[in-house]
């Protein structure tokens, strides 16, 4: 019995040890970082994370010590959860699952720059020209995803129209699919409209002959909203400053280079969209896209709120989050001001 009780002592010391071992090894990992994982998109809003993988300046920022890992999304919701996961630790993506992700994690995920404003376009089927919208009722509209930027704004342009989604007694029946599937059901006539992002729209107006019921700067404050930003892992931000501090002033260098060089810009992000698409896209469609899209560092944050507000109407966020931390931008306005450049009121 004596040496039953020995044997079950050493094996709780054992598994104790193993434990300890154990979470040590993860409260490092949270300390350090040997990589830096970045998430984005195949898509001309997150133009910045397309050019700088291409020529190589993100990891150039950071040195030899930290190696860049670029994780290829196509959903926001799946960059959130990756997030979430640990799996990524920065991210381009939309205001939406921004705000989701935040308000889910009571703040695990904070915003500290913006990318891209507007690039969003609402357009109808051939042959259907939509004067007013209240001649929407009745119509089946598509958008990429239910609670991203393109639903908030369509829903918010419904409401302000006294229109509904059928789901809630209305006479709209609003559908979610994704931006290439919305081009095919446009080309055969499933749907009657589109809420969509660039270059999304410029295909559907090239390639299905749509129509345009609303352009970028109709659709919400005169095409001051945002349509993506830069998100860290707060736990990965208060541990690593200084990687973070160099990823966003590369970043800052990107959208300045863009902005000062839109034609090669635009080759390059071609390029990428090729590369991971395996399809490219036109000029005439690349031009028409980028001049519905403003390349910035500003997150506009009223426009964020709004989305907040937006989510909170149509019931995708329950309960009212404290927005007080959603944005960090400290380490943005200090690289901006080192290159004199105008600081971000927030």
């Amino acid at each position: 019995m004596k040496n039953q009780r020995v044997f079950k002592f050493s094996s709780t010391l054992l598994v104790g040890l193993s434990l300890m071992v154990v979470l040590a090894g993860c409260s490092s990992k949270k300390v350090k970082s040997d990589n830096v994982r970045v998430g984005y998109f195949p898509s001309i809003t997150h133009s910045q994370a397309l050019v700088g993988r291409e020529q190589g300046s993100f990891q150039k920022a950071l040195g030899t010590s930290k190696k860049i890992e670029w994780k290829l999304f196509n959903a926001g919701p799946a960059e959130v959860e990756a997030l979430f996961a640990e799996a990524i630790d920065i991210a381009y993506i939309g205001p939406g699952p921004a705000i989701n992700g935040y308000a889910k994690s009571k703040g695990d995920i904070q915003i500290i720059a913006g990318a891209t404003d507007a690039g969003a376009i609402f357009v109808s089927k051939k042959g259907l020209i939509i004067k007013d919208m209240k001649d929407l009722s009745g119509r089946k509209i598509a958008v990429p995803q239910f609670g991203n930027t393109q639903d908030l704004t369509l829903r918010h342009l419904m409401s302000k129209n006294g229109l509904k989604d059928t789901t809630k007694g209305g006479t709209v029946e609003v559908r979610q699919a994704s931006n290439a599937d919305i081009l095919s059901l446009m080309q055969k006539g499933d749907i009657d409209a589109a809420l969509v992002p660039e270059p999304w729209g410029s295909r559907l107006i090239e390639e299905a002959k749509a129509n345009i019921i609303l352009d970028y700067k109709d659709l919400f404050r005169e095409g001051n909203y945002t349509t993506a930003v830069v998100v860290v892992r707060t736990e990965f931000l208060k541990y690593n400053p200084e990687i973070v501090e160099k990823f966003i002033r590369n970043h800052v260098e990107v959208t300045d280079y863009i902005n000062k060089n839109p034609e090669e810009a635009k080759v390059i992000v071609n390029k990428q969209i090729t590369e991971l698409t395996k399809k490219g896209l036109s000029k005439e469609i690349l031009d028409n896209s980028f001049k519905r899209l403003t390349i910035t560092n500003n997150p506009e944050k009223d426009s964020v709120l709004d989305f907040v507000k937006f989510s909170l109407d149509e019931k995708f966020l329950k309960i009212k989050p404290d927005t007080k931390d959603l944005f960090n931008l400290a380490i943005l306005n200090k690289v901006l001001k080192e290159k004199g450049l105008e600081q971000i009121k927030y």
